[in-house]
């Protein structure tokens, strides 16, 4: 899961992008949606606490 700022500044939207890497030289992106700053903000939390992720820096 990548968590992306909107890109016009004051922006609310934030998108949200899950993608697969394997194999590591064709990133897939397989799904993305835009959400509010505070659903995005529910879903990272929800995520770190159900699914044990946790922000890294990215592969490539």
């Amino acid at each position: 899961m990548n968590f992306v700022p909107g890109s016009t500044p004051g922006s609310a939207a934030v998108e949200m992008r899950e993608g697969s890497h394997l194999p590591p030289q064709m990133p897939l992106l397989k799904r993305r949606c835009w959400l509010q700053r505070d659903e995005a903000e529910q879903q990272r939390r929800r995520l770190q606490l159900e699914g044990g992720f946790r922000h890294s820096e990215p592969l490539f």
